[in-house]
């Protein structure tokens, strides 16, 4: 006979043997720490409620912070005579730090169906190759992503990131 019981890591159905009641292993799927519940045990896992009200002002946070972050991205001061950068063209000698708010800026833009602004920014992004390629890579790794970009659903961000490296080359 064998004891079935859920990860509480990852959700996955685990089945072990009598013998592993009462003990701790590992989720064969996450690696996760797991107790297998004894079969002589009568007592049932009680779990707590879901607190709505901190799920509700976690998510109010999120939107405020992303909001935030949103204006400050759109807040570039442009020194007269100069193009906007980002949208036109980039400079070859243009910063990482503004090579990457640029990527992350036109990733925004095509998860929000800001196809056009996107393209320009695209089209200014190319020229950098290895260098963009490079930040890419770092935000397609990235177990956290950045801020802006984090209400984007991971496939999403990752076909985004697909098709950038794919204009790149």
């Amino acid at each position: 006979m064998t004891i079935s019981f859920h990860c509480e890591h990852c959700g996955k159905k685990i089945e072990a043997p009598d013998s592993a009641g009462g003990k701790s292993g590992k989720c064969p799927a996450c690696h996760g720490k797991v107790h297998v519940p004894s079969l002589d045990s009568d007592e049932e896992l009680r779990l707590a409620p879901l607190d709505t009200k901190d799920l509700a002002e976690q998510r109010r946070l999120m939107d405020e912070t992303r909001q935030i972050e949103q204006e400050i991205l759109s807040e570039t001061v442009v020194p007269e005579g100069l193009v906007e950068p980002g949208i036109d063209s980039l400079s070859p000698d243009t910063s990482e730090k503004e090579l990457t708010k640029n990527i992350i800026v036109y990733l925004r833009q095509m998860a929000d169906g800001e196809l056009d602004q996107a393209e320009r920014l695209s089209n200014a992004i190319v020229p950098h190759g290895k260098r963009a390629l490079k930040i890419l890579d770092k935000i397609a790794l990235s177990e956290i992503p950045e801020p802006e970009l984090a209400d984007i659903p991971q496939q999403v961000l990752s076909g985004l990131v697909r098709t950038l490296r794919n204009r790149i080359g």
